[in-house]
């Protein structure tokens, strides 16, 4: 599902990633774990595309990301990868339901289609009597939880998650991993975390371990 090769990023003279090599089948949850600075969140944007790296490859589903650009990188993402971030990024004048919707609707899907599809996922989440509620109506867990659906929405091949229990207590935290294993064991879906949370890299597949801009060797 994601392969990479030799990726490397440096900011003016900090060099943050040295040469990462990293794959992830399709179906699995694969956790990134090291301390801070070690350049975990810097690997994760760049193979979410959401920065460029200096040097290296990465292919998602068979795809050549770094070929693309603009508009077709952009519709890229939007249509085969989903996000979570440690803090949600909730629009707050739109409700839960409105939030989710909001990927399907920029990917220009039939309004009514998205709308269900939304309303389906937030059942699934245990939000479906709360999806006409604003976020600041909603728990830290709540939202996080409408941050997932909205991840998956457009049913991407793969989900980057930087600390998606970064800002939540030890029990909302349980349930965002149980949920996490469902979609996997469910859907088949992807997932490539960073975490501080060692329960939650436990629960994962595999884990990997970043130390000063590189993956070291299991």
């Amino acid at each position: 599902m994601l392969k990479a090769h030799h990726i490397t990023k440096s900011y003016g003279q900090l060099s943050v990633l040295k040469g990462v090599d990293i794959s992830v089948n399709r179906g699995e949850i694969v956790s990134i774990l090291g301390s801070s600075g070690a350049g975990k969140s810097s690997l994760l944007h760049i193979l979410g595309t959401l920065d460029r790296a200096d040097t290296g490859t990465i292919s998602i589903n068979g795809q050549s990301v770094e070929k693309l650009k603009g508009k077709e990188l952009a519709a890229f993402r939007n249509k085969h990868i989903g996000f979570v971030f440690q803090f949600h990024h909730l629009l707050p004048e739109f409700s839960a339901l409105e939030n989710v919707c909001i990927p399907g609707w920029i990917a220009g899907r039939k309004r009514k289609e998205v709308e269900e599809q939304a309303a389906a996922l937030l059942e699934k989440m245990g939000l479906g009597n709360r999806k006409e509620h604003k976020p600041q109506e909603l728990s830290g867990g709540e939202q996080q939880r409408v941050a997932v659906a909205r991840a998956l929405i457009n049913q991407p091949v793969i989900v980057f998650a930087d600390e998606p229990t970064g800002n939540l207590d030890s029990k909302n935290a349980k349930e965002l991993h149980d949920l996490f294993v469902s979609l996997r064991n469910e859907f088949q879906q992807t997932f490539l975390i960073v975490t501080h949370n060692e329960e939650l890299a436990a629960m994962s597949d595999r884990s990997l371990f970043m130390k000063d801009g590189l993956i070291l060797e299991p």
